[in-house]
């Protein structure tokens, strides 16, 4: 199994209305893609950063699930994240795989 892991820096001014566009519209198109098994949503609370920082994670069954993915999906998600927020966040992905 595998985690990959969306970890987005917001402005504190936009972390309000990035949170509600994540939970009603990002996360569910993401899982309607069917790649992924599970999701979840977590703030970090000790950021080293400015703004207010959120990891999203989805677990995925195999590598093949996150390659097609990459190619089919993530595309048009990161520029709807990059439109919707221009200049209001950093973002980068991680994937990871689970040891133990």
């Amino acid at each position: 199994m595998l985690l990959y892991n969306i970890t987005i820096i917001l402005e504190e001014a936009a972390a309000n209305e990035w949170l509600a566009w994540t939970q009603e519209a990002y996360i569910p198109a993401i899982m309607a893609t069917g790649k992924f098994a599970s999701n979840r949503l977590l703030k970090v609370v000790d950021s080293p950063n400015e703004g207010v920082t959120y990891c999203l994670q989805f677990v995925l069954d195999s590598e093949a699930d996150y390659e097609s993915y990459k190619l089919e999906h993530a595309p048009a998600m990161q520029e709807e994240l990059n439109t919707r927020f221009k200049n209001r966040h950093v973002s980068f992905q991680t994937l990871m795989e689970y040891v133990g």
